[in-house]
C-alpha cells in the first residue's frame, strides 16, 4: 500500500508538471493526467465540460496562446480517501505585468492507469490586475 505522503507527493508533482507545460502553452499535461470521464468547471464558461474529448476541444485554441512567466502554487493539500484524492490549492500566475489569482480543486481517482483527474474546478479569487 502506498502511504498518504507518497500519494500526496505524486499528485502535487503531477500538478506542477501540468502547470509547467500549461505555462509554456501546452495543455496536454493536464489532458494526459485526466480520466476519459473527467468533468471540468472553468470561470470563463457557463456550463460544465463533460469528458476528455470535450476538454481537449476546449483546450485546442489555447495551445500556444498561453504564456506564464512564473507561478506560485500556494498551500497545496491532498486529502486521500481510499481510491480517491482531493487536491486543493491557490495559484498566483504571473505573465508580464499581469497577475491572476485562482482557487483550484481537483479530484483524482486511482485505477489501473494510476491517479487520474476526474473533476476540476477553477475559480478566480481576485480580478485581473494589470
Amino acid at each position: 500500500m502506498t502511504s498518504t505522503e507518497q500519494i500526496t507527493a505524486e499528485i502535487i508533482a503531477f500538478e506542477r508538471a501540468a502547470l509547467d507545460r500549461w505555462g509554456a502553452g501546452d495543455p496536454s499535461g493536464y489532458l494526459e493526467i485526466s480520466a476519459s470521464d473527467v468533468t471540468y468547471f472553468d470561470p470563463f464558461l457557463e456550463r460544465r465540460i463533460d469528458g476528455l474529448e470535450a476538454l481537449s476541444a476546449w483546450y485546442a485554441p489555447l495551445r500556444g496562446a498561453i504564456h506564464i512567466d512564473r507561478y506560485d502554487l500556494i498551500e497545496p493539500k491532498v486529502l486521500v480517501c481510499g481510491e480517491a484524492a482531493v487536491l486543493t490549492f491557490n495559484l498566483v500566475s504571473h505573465s508580464g505585468a499581469t497577475t491572476m489569482r485562482w482557487n483550484c480543486t481537483e479530484v483524482y481517482r486511482h485505477d489501473a492507469e494510476g491517479w487520474r483527474i476526474v473533476q476540476t474546478h477553477w475559480s478566480i479569487t481576485q480580478h485581473l490586475k494589470i
